[in-house]
């Protein structure tokens, strides 16, 4: 996770955010990018490639925190934009209804959802882009999958659950 400066507000530093970690729920945004033909189905989902604190790589879809006073549309758009890069041109759905809101816990087995560093509350969307992605700030690649691929893709703290989740809302069960 990148420090932040005072000047940014909103943010907490390393300690505060363990400290709220550890005493309630976080809210998050997720977005699953897609790539979509001229009728709308999905052909592609965008899948990330991070390393996580132990240096092992994994898959996983847009994600971040919603900050202090900020509107959903507008964090979503931060992460996409953060992890994706600014000419990946998303498509917001006009309405934020979550195709599904994910509790992930630190204690593996409660739902499909696993996060050892909290219990978190993410909205997730499954948002089209049209623009050139390149992945940024701890996103190390982005590979474009078929809906068939995704939907094989075992990824860590459930997020492949979520990729599965995502498909059957555009109409694609895996």
């Amino acid at each position: 996770m990148t420090e932040t400066t005072d000047t940014q507000p909103g943010w907490f530093s390393a300690e505060e955010l363990q400290s709220i970690r550890g005493r309630m729920p976080v809210l998050y945004v997720q977005a699953v990018p897609v790539r979509v033909d001229e009728a709308g189905m999905v052909t592609h989902i965008g899948l990330l490639m991070r390393a996580d604190e132990s240096g092992d790589f994994n898959r996983s879809v847009v994600s971040g925190r919603v900050l202090y006073h900020e509107r959903i549309r507008d964090a979503l758009l931060r992460h996409l934009e953060k992890d994706l890069g600014p000419v990946a041109l998303p498509r917001i759905p006009a309405s934020l209804q979550p195709f599904t809101v994910a509790e992930y816990f630190p204690t593996p087995g409660i739902t499909p959802f696993h996060d050892p560093r909290q219990h978190a509350v993410a909205m997730a969307y499954v948002v089209p882009v049209t623009g050139d992605c390149q992945p940024r700030q701890d996103a190390l690649d982005l590979v474009w999958l078929t809906p068939e691929e995704a939907a094989r893709e075992d990824m860590t703290g459930g997020q492949g659950a979520l990729v599965r989740q995502a498909l059957a809302h555009v109409g694609q069960v895996p």
